[in-house]
Order: C-alpha cells, then structure tokens, then sequence
C-alpha cells in the first residue's frame, strides 16, 4: 500500500514579487519544478526545488527521463534508499545543481508524504527542536536600490520586529558600499543586525579589504564574499576578520560543507535544500554544522526552510524572500519578527492547484 504508484512532474513559472537584482545577476523568474509523488494507497506528497531564471527545463528533462522511472514501484518510507539510488543513478552529473535540483524536488515530496502519512509536520519528525525562530528581511536591501531606499526599506523592517536586514555589497567602489552600509546603520542604531551579501563577487584581496571596512559597522556576517570553489580564500578571509563568513547557497554537497567547516572557512551555513538535493542531506549538513558548533541560516525557500530550521537546535534566522504566494493557499505565520513552522502534516503548504495550471510551462 505504501508503493509509489504515480509521479507526477511540473514546471511553473513565477516572477519575482519585487526587482531583485544583486552584484552577479538579477533575479528574473523562479522557475519552480513541482514533483507529486501518489503512492497505493491514495497518499500523496508534493516536493518543488527552484531556479532563478534558467535550467529549469534541463531539471525537468533529468527527472522525467532519469529519475520518476526508477521510482515507480519503491517503498516511499524508504526516505534514505530512495535518496541514494538516485545518487547511484545520476553519478555521471553528480555533484552538480541540476542533478541537486532534481533529487530535491523527489525528496521533499517524499517528506510531505511522510508527513501526511502520520500526520504529523516535518518540522517535528525532523527533531522538533523550535517553535519558532527570528526572522531577517532581503527584500529591501538589493543593490540597485538608492540609499535612501534602503534606508526606508531597513527602518520599514525594523517596525515589523524582524530582528535584521541584509544588505548586498558589491558596488564598484569600497566607499560607495561603505557608505550604502553606514547610512543603513545609523537609521537602524547599534542593536539591530545588518548582514552583507557580496554573491560570489570578490577576489580574495578584495574581500579581505571589503571585510576589514565592514568591522567597525558590526555586520552581522559576510555572505558569499568568495567564488563557492575558493575553499582556500575563504579560509583566509575567516581567520583575517572578525565578520563571521557565511556560505552555502552554491555549496552541492554534504562533503563540501565538511571540508568548509573542518577547515575553519565558514562561520555561518546557509545550506539550501533545493540546492543540496532535498531534506534528507539538508539534515546532515545540519547536523554537521552543530557538531562545528556553527548556526544554520538556510537560503531563499523560506516556505521550507521555516520547517527544517526549527527541526535542528542551531537553527539560526529564516530568510524572509516569499515567493510561492501566487500558487499557494497559505502564508507562513509571522508575528513580530518571528516565523512559527506550519503545523499542518508534512511540509505544510496549501498549493493553488488551479494556479499552478495556469502557470504550467512544462
């Protein structure tokens, strides 16, 4: 009764809520890959990963010709066989984000289902560790917004109760960032975060100086100031500043965030469980990260990562970037700066079957 007997798999466009544009690229459409996995007995669970503009269809391709055959038949509590089995049946793309992506969108389908079976949220099954956990705000802080922009936008927050903002760095000018970071720190005062987002923009040598500049504004942490494959520069960077490193969101495997950590090179992770390759390895990588005793700040997919950050103890900060409102029935509840996991069984999320039709691609 529990054998998959169905997979379903989508392609859905949404554009961006705001203009989001950041040192490297602008954000142009999330390209959501929906996988609906039914088993026997009528359960069913749905699991989605994401792309910011391209390969979606390159994701969708690899899931439908490579990975749903093999599933048909399985167990679907078999979580963790499943999870490898795909590994073992992609190993000529792995590791690698379309693959990443790919398995994603199965494996947070089959932590829905597991949920639902039980009815109980994956928050929970996972550890259960909070109830709720501090919010900090993206949307205001993207780097074609004036300073006076964001200035509005980080006081705005601020009001809400969120407890920080992030800020994207990256401008062709030291000065020009420093003052963009300094005017934000004065409207907000001494007490209120401010982390900075350089998306993979710098080379060592100017990280380095960019970080040293960012020290006396009481940043918060230092976000992809490197390349994601320049262990050794972030490991230099980590031990030449007091802003803590953070990385992840580019970072596809549970081995790559061991090396990161073992070698001291990340302060902070921000593992992203589209990214990773779903729930089961974001779990590991969090695991791995508390054993460092270093916090976890998942990236974007803050309608998932409310649930699987308040599963681990070192759960830090949820990102606030929503995004799946325009195929959704629910929102996250959020009360004065904090995001409380849906209680409802798996991941939580009431999708807009209707509107997902309508904004199928593929």
């Amino acid at each position: 009764m529990t054998k998959i007997a169905n997979v379903r798999c989508q392609l859905v466009d949404l554009e961006p809520e705001t203009v989001r544009f950041d040192a490297s690229q602008s954000f142009v459409k999330q390209e959501t890959v929906l996988v609906t996995i039914e088993t026997v007995d009528g359960v069913s669970g749905t699991g989605y990963s994401y792309t910011i503009g391209t390969g979606g269809s390159s994701v969708l391709a690899l899931l439908r010709d490579h990975l749903v055959p093999g599933l048909l038949g399985a167990d679907a509590r078999d979580v963790e066989r499943i999870w490898q089995r795909m590994l073992a049946g992609t190993r000529a793309t792995t590791t690698g984000v379309i693959t990443a992506l790919a398995m994603a969108a199965v494996d947070i389908a089959l932590w829905d289902l597991r949920g639902k079976r039980v009815g109980e949220p994956v928050w929970r099954l996972a550890g259960g560790a909070h109830e709720r956990l501090p919010l900090y705000d993206t949307e205001g802080g993207w780097i074609h917004l004036s300073v006076d922009e964001l200035v509005r936008n980080a006081v705005a927050a601020k009001a809400t109760g969120v407890r920080g903002v992030k800020v994207k760095v990256g401008k062709p000018s030291l000065v020009e960032d420093a003052e963009r970071l300094a005017a934000v720190r004065e409207a907000v005062g001494p007490e209120f975060e401010v982390m900075v987002d350089a998306n993979q923009c710098f080379t060592g040598a100017e990280a380095l100086r960019r970080a040293h500049a960012y020290e006396a504004l009481g940043i918060a942490w230092f976000e992809e100031p490197l390349p994601a494959d320049d262990l050794a520069g972030h490991v230099r960077l980590a031990r030449a500043t007091t802003v803590p490193v953070a990385v992840g969101e580019s970072i596809y495997s549970t081995q790559r965030f061991a090396e990161y950590l073992s070698a001291g090179a990340a302060g902070i992770v921000q593992v992203d469980a589209a990214r990773i390759g779903g729930i089961t390895p974001w779990l590991k990588v969090a695991h791995t990260a508390e054993s460092f005793n270093a916090p976890v700040a998942p990236h974007f997919l803050m309608e998932l990562h409310a649930s699987l950050a308040c599963a681990v103890p070192n759960g830090m900060y949820v990102e606030h970037i929503p995004q799946l409102d325009a195929i959704t029935h629910n929102r996250l509840l959020v009360e004065e700066g904090w995001v409380r996991p849906p209680e409802g069984p798996g991941i939580g999320i009431d999708w807009n079957l209707d509107a997902i039709d309508d904004l199928r691609v593929g």
